[in-house]
């Protein structure tokens, strides 16, 4: 019979020291979960906490097929050397946040929130780009210029020839 390969908790945060007063919340303290496989509730469900799963693969397009093959697509990390595998793996893999050789960056007021499948609801991000953009009015301007002298005055019709 062949023994069930497990997740390994490798720093566990399900029992954190938290603030007086706070005893009856719901928290979590930061945790690494190693040797995690697709199948595993750890990869499956989309967890908001202090929680980083690490899953193993033999080759890049193993791990772009795994993480586009979850339902979820808030963020992902590659960890290379290679500046063209990571050219591949941020044009390939279904993601809204992808961090190269950093951790996954976390939306901040001055990043748009960016996940992908169903980890995005509405139709527009809260803020970011896509935040300033909702309280902007955009305003397209064509200009032509023939001089930098401001004696000839303003013409206020569409000119024929020059």
């Amino acid at each position: 019979m062949e023994k069930k390969k497990e997740a390994s908790v490798l720093l566990d945060g399900r029992n954190p020291k938290v603030p007086k007063g706070c005893e009856k919340g719901n928290f979590v303290g930061p945790t690494i979960i190693s040797d995690v496989k697709p199948n595993m509730q750890v990869y499956t469900q989309e967890i908001f906490g202090p929680v980083l799963g690490i899953m193993k693969v033999d080759t890049l397009d193993d791990a772009i097929k795994i993480i586009n093959n979850n339902p979820y697509g808030n963020g992902t990390a590659i960890f290379t050397g290679s500046g063209a595998a990571a050219k591949k793996f941020q044009r390939e893999v279904d993601a809204g946040q992808i961090g190269v050789n950093i951790p996954i960056p976390v939306p901040s007021p001055y990043f748009s929130f960016t996940g992908n499948k169903n980890s995005f609801v509405g139709s527009t991000n809260f803020y970011g780009k896509e935040g300033v953009k909702f309280f902007t009015t955009i305003k397209t301007i064509t200009a032509q210029w023939f001089d930098d002298d401001l004696s000839s005055g303003v013409q206020t019709s569409f000119p024929l020839n020059k």
